[in-house]
């Protein structure tokens, strides 16, 4: 059963661009990169890899580019979320094909109203019982306008398709309140950077995050240290990734995130319109963040 668990750190992959259109070859580099450190493994066409800006056939390029070059023992992880049941059974069972292992699943939010616990339960169990990969529900009501009762996760998880939860409502009752109630193979990950230690500690499994895309290694590392019960030096780098955390995924979002990749080196670049890029003020503020935690040398 182990092997089949999705624990550990996982990096939320960015998409780059070059002259607005994907750029395959930098995502591959960035994945070759990415391969040397002690990632659990990658998620694309999440919400740091915007996915909601790119077409069906640029979607399956990331999958497929992401699946020929990572390396084996990571786990790929697609965001596969469509509106209806019927589109997002077919979409996943297509990226199945093209060699995610598992898929994040948004609940449909354009008819929030209509989202009754009865819509969303209903939506979730059609849809995994027609995947042909595994099910991680993705929880992230800042987007989507739509929470997720605990309740209806503690549903969702007996059936035996979903087998994850990414929550990034940054809650930690959530946390609580879930993971008494889940069977031993359903793996809680946590969504949000700045409570990662925390998360562990109440009975998350790993993380999926978009800072870790900037600082693996401090992120692996941290999740080693409370693998080892090192609690207090966890904490320690806990409160050190906040600031970063914060400026990259609340301040100032994917902007930032990409430009905190070409600071160290890697393909960041622009995000696509309607998404700016990242004010000459705010650049200097990244900066320094990245100063701080010794990524970059100060200039």
């Amino acid at each position: 059963m182990a092997e089949k668990l999705f624990q550990g750190v996982f990096a939320a992959l960015t998409t780059p661009f070059d002259q607005d259109e994907i750029a395959l070859d930098q995502l591959r580099d960035n994945i070759r990169w990415y391969n040397q450190t002690s990632l659990a493994g990658y998620v694309v066409l999440g919400s740091t890899g915007e996915a909601v800006f790119l077409s069906e056939k640029e979607a399956e390029q990331v999958v497929v580019t992401a699946h020929e070059n990572i390396t084996p023992g990571k786990k790929l992880i697609a965001g596969a979320s469509r509106e209806s049941a019927k589109e997002a059974v077919n979409f996943i069972n297509r990226l199945a094909a093209l060699g995610a292992e598992a898929v994040l699943l948004k609940p449909p939010y354009y008819y929030k109203y209509r989202m009754t616990r009865e819509a969303l339960r209903a939506y979730y169990l059609a849809v995994a019982d027609k995947a042909k990969i595994p099910v991680i529900i993705y929880h992230i009501p800042q987007n989507t306008g739509i929470p997720l009762e605990s309740e209806l996760i503690i549903e969702l998880a007996s059936h035996p398709q979903v087998i994850g939860i990414k929550d990034s409502s940054g809650n930690l009752s959530t946390v609580a309140e879930v993971v008494p109630y889940l069977k031993d193979d359903f793996c809680f990950l946590t969504g949000a950077g700045n409570i990662l230690l925390p998360s562990l500690q109440m009975g998350a499994r790993g993380a999926i995050l978009a800072v870790a895309s900037v600082i693996p290694d401090i992120c692996c590392h941290l999740y080693k240290l409370w693998q080892s019960r090192r609690l207090s030096e966890a904490m320690e780098w806990q409160l050190k990734i906040i600031p970063l955390n914060k400026a990259l995924t609340q301040t100032y979002g994917i902007a930032a995130i990409k430009y905190a990749l070409d600071l160290i080196g890697l393909h960041g670049g622009l995000p696509r319109l309607p998404i700016l890029p990242l004010a000459e003020k705010d650049k200097e503020k990244v900066k320094r963040l990245l100063v701080e935690l010794g990524l970059i040398a100060a200039s």
